[in-house]
């Protein structure tokens, strides 16, 4: 069977597996082993698929995806949300959309402690939301600069989806967190440039008001009281990758304990956080594990079919520049964001175009980020973004989904510069690993 065959049957059947409702490592699982008794010799492969699935889970690089979770977890429930929130609110004085600001910049913060865009977007809604309807923040306004906040936290280390990214692509995991940073902050400066800049035009969108005065000394113990011990969280994670003291998995270690820490700090810890952040982790981590696994087997089904080969062969023969073809396969990732959850667009892209891509002698830190980026745009993307209905969750009761869609397409449009930005200046991410991390 010729590969362009192959891979229509292959990618049909899974599409039509994901629309029955099955669950995504399911999916891939039941075309793994259709995969097996055609490409792999029948009954016999089935052996060796079972290595190659107890392989791919037991990889070293795998273990920050579980720490990460957890420390995310241990934050997310120790409630410290409404301080940091009220800190940041504190600190910001007089500014056109003032309360969007401060949901950008303490999403920017919450991004370097939790990889989870749905529960950043959940604890900021739940927050925020009240205090905007209050201050007469339109729905666009307010609605838009949550998820805008909330989606960072893919964009920041440290980022589960990161790491089993930069896993599939095959690159390294801590030149991957690292690169992540710069577009990271650009993307928040955007986000928050856009609020700014939108309010200041057209004030009725977010109304300014008085705030309370509050003097400095009091902003200043506030900082120290509840921003700091983040801070040195935040060093424990990415701090000592950037300086060369630890690997990723150590420093999703050391990023634990200084978040049990934290959380001891403000009282967070008791049996029901711990319950609940075990519970989450186990959860969370069960389900990349199996995503993970049914991803690997689904490579080497794509290997032994041929299509690999046959599709890097052809592209590789087309008269087009390189930059063509990875804008071609960025389209196709912004449209299955509009259908799919990012994990689900990364177990299939990665393993059908990273040959091709390494093959063309690109960059893979580059374009595993840049692929990042155009899932955590998927995230908040009309229809099925994730991100999307958590906001819908939180947001007041006569919300609809036309008004959250509403408000998430200037940042679909925000992502694209960003995207844009790597692809034609790609220092941008991949020059903070090379004078950080040592060869």
């Amino acid at each position: 069977m010729e590969w362009p065959i192959t891979l229509s049957v292959l990618l049909g059947s899974l599409l039509i597996l994901i629309l029955s409702g099955f669950p995504i490592a399911f999916c891939f699982f039941t075309l793994c082993m259709a995969g097996v008794l055609i490409y792999w010799g029948g009954f016999p492969g089935f052996e060796q698929y079972i290595l190659s699935v107890s392989s791919s889970v037991t990889k070293f690089e795998l273990v920050p995806v579980v720490l990460f979770i957890l420390m995310g977890s241990i934050l997310f429930e120790s409630k410290i949300g409404t301080n940091l929130v009220n800190t940041v609110n504190k600190c910001l004085g007089r500014l056109p959309g003032r309360l969007g600001i401060v949901s950008v910049i303490t999403g920017t913060i919450f991004a370097t402690l939790s990889g989870s865009s749905m529960a950043s977007t959940a604890v900021l809604g739940s927050i925020l939301t009240p205090e905007m309807e209050k201050h007469g923040y339109k729905k666009p306004m307010s609605l838009g600069s949550i998820m805008a906040g909330g989606s960072l936290a893919m964009m920041i280390p440290p980022s589960g989806l990161g790491v089993f990214i930069a896993v599939l692509a095959k690159c390294s995991v801590s030149a991957f967190l690292i690169g992540i940073i710069i577009p990271g902050l650009i993307l928040a400066f955007l986000f928050g440039a856009y609020i700014y800049i939108r309010s200041w035009l057209w004030p009725e969108v977010a109304p300014p008001y008085e705030s309370e005065s509050v003097p400095f000394t009091e902003k200043l113990g506030d900082i120290v009281k509840y921003v700091l011990p983040l801070a040195i969280v935040v060093f424990l994670v990415t701090g000592i990758i950037m300086v060369g003291i630890a690997t990723p998995s150590e420093a999703a270690a050391t990023g634990c304990l200084g978040a049990f820490a934290a959380s001891a700090l403000y009282k967070g810890v008791n049996w029901r956080t711990l319950k609940k952040s075990t519970i989450t982790t186990v959860r969370l981590s069960g389900m990349i594990l199996l995503i993970m696994a049914s991803s690997s087997s689904f490579t080497q089904v794509l290997a032994f079919s041929g299509v690999n080969q046959g599709m890097t062969q052809w592209i590789m023969n087309l008269a087009v520049p390189p930059i063509v073809t990875v804008i071609g396969i960025q389209l196709i990732v912004m449209l299955l964001g509009c259908f799919m959850p990012s994990m689900g667009i990364v177990v299939i892209v990665l393993p059908l175009f990273g040959p091709i891509v390494s093959a063309m002698g690109l960059d893979m830190v580059w374009f595993a980020i840049l692929t990042m980026v155009n899932c955590e745009m998927g995230a908040i993307t009309p229809p099925f973004g994730n991100v999307l209905f958590v906001m819908k969750g939180v947001a007041p009761a006569d919300t609809t989904m036309v008004d959250v869609y509403k408000a998430a397409m200037p940042l679909n449009a925000i992502n694209i510069i960003v995207m844009l930005i790597i692809l034609f200046f790609p220092e941008t991410a991949v020059w903070l690993p090379s004078v950080t991390l040592t060869k």
